[in-house]
């Protein structure tokens, strides 16, 4: 556990933990989570369990999506006075897909300390042993679930021509594998169910041969999902129509406009705005910069 850094102010650690199996625990995650003044806990009830299990004695507190803004200045004083903060979520890396950004970029601003002690994620395991190739990828968080966002995260795949993954509930996987069999039956996917835990599986085909291969599964229904995705040739290739083009992100169009006119972002960023001269230049801007940082990775 490092000292209080400059100032006698704190370090806040950002905590990965197991997303099933107690034994992928880090012992550095298990040294920090002993050590710290306290823990930022996205539900206390699951962290205790952890806890106990580690014989973890550290006080906990609560911060989630419901009240981390507001109990972010809790946090922000503890470390100010040189108190060490511990954050971690109910499963895997805290802010991916899961609450603590807030926090961080609070303890950011202050000046405060940030140290990642790394673990497990769902995406990134589910990555691994996809079979795909994830020098690059995109990560969509939870599948949309309206028609209309669908149609648009679909377009957006299509034009990013890498591995897409995203997270799906149990109830909804067959509804989804549905849309997508309609839409690029052809799509190469390596669907994960309960990973690391009781009900773990793995399926892989096309939607519908996971979807087929799902449907014979008593327990398909256990457990979260975590889906990575390749759009086959043809839906790359396939250059929406314009008035399909206008519903999507500003984000989708600027990689849908490179991946159709081979050009760089730049260019793309340009010609958007010609398309659209209403749309503010900043927006477009903005926008530019979150697709370099997916590209990025």
């Amino acid at each position: 556990m490092r000292q209080a850094g400059g100032g006698g102010r704190g370090t806040l650690y950002v905590v990965a933990t197991p997303i099933g199996n107690l034994g992928d625990m880090t012992p550095r995650g298990v040294r920090v989570l002993s050590e710290a003044d306290m823990a930022a806990a996205e539900d206390t009830r699951h962290s205790r369990a952890l806890f106990a299990h580690f014989g973890i004695k550290t006080p906990l507190f609560s911060c989630h999506g419901h009240n981390e803004e507001k109990r972010g200045d809790f946090f922000i004083r503890a470390l100010q006075e040189g108190k060490s903060v511990a954050l971690l979520s109910d499963a895997g890396t805290p802010c991916i897909s899961d609450p603590g950004h807030r926090l961080i970029g609070q303890a950011a601003a202050a000046g405060i300390e940030i140290v990642p002690i790394c673990g497990p994620s769902a995406v990134i395991a589910a990555l691994s042993i996809s079979g795909l190739d994830a020098s690059r990828f995109a990560f969509l968080g939870f599948w949309p679930r309206k028609k209309a966002e669908q149609a648009a995260a679909l377009e957006a795949i299509a034009a990013w021509g890498s591995p897409v993954a995203f997270y799906e509930s149990p109830r909804r996987i067959a509804k989804t594998l549905l849309f997508l069999s309609e839409s690029d039956p052809d799509m190469e996917i390596c669907l994960c169910n309960d990973l690391t835990k009781k009900f773990e599986r793995v399926y892989r085909g096309t939607p519908a041969e996971v979807a087929a291969q799902l449907a014979q599964n008593p327990a398909a229904e256990k457990g979260e999902y975590t889906c990575v995705a390749l759009p086959s040739r043809q839906a790359q290739k396939k250059e929406p129509p314009a008035s399909t083009r206008g519903a999507l992100s500003l984000e989708a169009q600027l990689v849908d406009i490179m991946a159709t006119e081979g050009c760089d972002l730049k260019t793309a960023a340009a010609r958007l705005h010609a398309l659209a001269p209403k749309q503010r230049k900043k927006e477009i801007y903005a926008a530019t910069l979150r697709v370099k940082a997916i590209t990025a990775r």
